[in-house]
């Protein structure tokens, strides 16, 4: 039997799990770099196991279909929605879910902290002006009596609030389902949707991606900010109008944007948010930890060794 580790860009997918448990009864290899679209079927048609990291590959119908030998499925974290999960039903394999660390959520909001520090004090701008050797080029701007607007109130959303009163932010919350009363007792004001736009100062994006919620953040959302304010996306990208916020930045109607996910993931060389100073990028880094990833593939081997066994755990498609 062979199985697949994908896009385990930093070489640890064997490390962190023994993968020789599985002894004599499998070939296990890692594919380190993230397979083209045009590469897939050819790389992968032999493998009747494929790990897959979170929503890095996709797995449409056409894929699938075009992988005779693939029986098992696992995906890290417990909901992927780049799996045609019907697709693998019609086709009798198996798809299991591979959760993380308990406390991976808190690594994102770190994050998008890191994105919401680097754009009001231009710490990326002032240290590549550094490094030409210039000084002081651009003027930091304080946190504290701004006003944070948090687009989605579960637990990210919540600890990502907390920090912001923690700094002296006026915090102002808004979702499609979020109650007066329940942004009440996390301490923050509910608003509609424009005011949340309107008044703040920085917004970030801690929404899950759905039909509900894709483009969530459309033009007139990004209208509506104050064009000394800041975007922060920390969640999937399918949440902004990419285009709509690309205008934005490019015309000076936003002042900044701190992003680390992206329509097309990894973003290639020559995307045009690469050349702009005014937004702050990371490569989708939100749940990327030592102990998340220890955690994800030591789950997907007892999901590989359960399948085995003939008694599949975590199954998430019928």
């Amino acid at each position: 039997m062979k199985v697949a580790l994908l896009d385990d860009y930093h070489g640890v997918a064997q490390r962190y799990a023994d993968w020789a448990t599985l002894g004599g009864r499998a070939q296990v290899q890692s594919f380190h770099d993230y397979l083209p679209e045009g590469e897939r079927v050819r790389a992968l048609q032999d493998f009747d196991v494929i790990v897959a990291m979170r929503e890095r590959t996709p797995f449409p119908a056409q894929l699938i279909e075009s992988l005779p030998k693939l029986r098992l499925l696992v995906t890290t974290g417990l909901r992927n929605l780049a799996i045609d999960m019907d697709a693998c039903t019609r086709r009798g394999i198996v798809v299991c879910g591979a959760p993380g660390a308990a406390d991976a959520n808190t690594a994102t909001s770190e994050l998008a902290w890191a994105h919401i520090l680097a754009l009001f004090k231009n710490l990326t701008v002032e240290d590549a002006n550094m490094r030409r050797g210039l000084w002081q080029t651009g003027m930091p701007r304080p946190l504290a009596g701004k006003t944070l607007g948090v687009v989605g109130l579960g637990k990210l959303g919540t600890a990502v609030a907390q920090v912001g009163k923690a700094f002296g932010m006026h915090v102002q919350a808004w979702s499609p389902n979020l109650t007066a009363e329940r942004a009440q007792e996390a301490g923050v004001q509910f608003v509609p949707k424009h005011q949340l736009f309107a008044d703040a100062d920085v917004v970030s994006l801690h929404l899950i991606l759905s039909d509900r919620t894709r483009h969530v953040v459309d033009a007139a959302a990004l209208a509506a900010m104050k064009p000394t304010a800041f975007l922060v996306n920390t969640s999937r990208a399918g949440l902004v109008d990419s285009p709509a916020l690309l205008d934005a930045l490019r015309k000076g109607r936003l002042a900044g944007a701190g992003l680390d996910v992206f329509p097309q993931e990894p973003l290639p060389p020559t995307d045009a948010l690469r050349s702009l100073d005014n937004v702050v990028l990371t490569p989708h880094l939100g749940y990327v930890s030592p102990e998340n990833f220890t955690a994800f593939y030591r789950s997907a081997l007892q999901a590989v060794q359960a399948w085995m066994g003939g008694q599949p755990v975590r199954v998430l498609n019928p």
